[in-house]
């Protein structure tokens, strides 16, 4: 990414404000032009220099090594970070949904801790990490802002780690799924009667997110479709028995 970043001016302006838009750090701060192309949005003192970027689906956005000036924010689309092991398997640590920051720890350090890889189309907003920081520093009620996003990060990998220490198969997948349509369904992007959402994931995403294997995957979602708890079509899941899955996930 070319080191001078500069507000993008190309995005139609915005009638209405997505929910996704409502739960990113970005609009939350509000830094982010993107809605209306104002070069210039907020007073002085909140100016953070920002572009907007796309990437193909299954492209790697970034390695784990690579060195950032930037803290990008999705604004559509879905990404994972994962963990690269040295026998070549993975884990994924996190899908990335609208409205998420790719990590905040690039807030603070220059190198992401995982590898970002697009799943569908993404388009996001890379935001001046210099330039955020020094917003944060002067405006330190923004700092509880971006906290938001930072706890909600550490509380799902506190869960994963949960997950995959203790859960069985079925528990592990009816959580991720429930997961997903938690924070989906916050953002809008959830239709109901009957619980449908966009779901690009295929059996080899679940299983580097849950720690089993495609076969073990396979199996398990054939048992939910089986039981009449979910439908998974090309490109979205539909939830038949919320109460059943949460049972499953032992939440409530």
């Amino acid at each position: 990414m070319n080191a001078q970043l500069e507000i993008s001016n190309t995005e139609a302006n915005a009638t209405k404000t997505p929910l996704s838009c409502i739960f990113c750090v970005g609009f939350d701060l509000g830094i982010c032009s993107g809605l209306s192309g104002d070069t210039t949005p907020g007073p002085q003192s909140l100016k953070v220099r920002q572009s907007a970027q796309m990437a193909t689906a299954r492209r790697i956005i970034w390695r784990s090594q690579d060195l950032q000036e930037i803290v990008p924010v999705i604004c559509s689309g879905w990404a994972a970070a994962i963990v690269m092991l040295s026998n070549g398997s993975r884990q994924i640590v996190s899908f990335l949904l609208p409205g998420d920051v790719i990590s905040t720890t690039l807030l603070f350090e220059a190198r992401p801790y995982c590898l970002i890889e697009a799943i569908t189309d993404v388009r996001y907003r890379a935001f001046s990490r210099a330039d955020l920081k020094s917003m944060l520093y002067r405006e330190p009620e923004m700092l509880d802002k971006f906290s938001k996003a930072w706890v909600d990060e550490k509380a799902r990998a506190d869960q994963l780690i949960v997950d995959l220490g203790r859960r069985t198969a079925n528990e592990r997948i009816a959580r991720l799924i429930l997961g997903l349509f938690d924070r989906l369904e916050k953002r809008g992007m959830v239709r109901s009667q009957p619980l449908e959402f966009e779901f690009p994931l295929r059996q080899h995403h679940i299983a580097d997110a849950t720690g089993l294997t495609p076969v073990h995957v396979s199996k398990v979602l054939t048992e939910l479709r089986r039981s009449q708890v979910i439908n998974i079509s090309e490109r979205s899941l539909t939830i038949l028995d919320l109460p059943a899955l949460r049972r499953i996930g032992h939440t409530r």
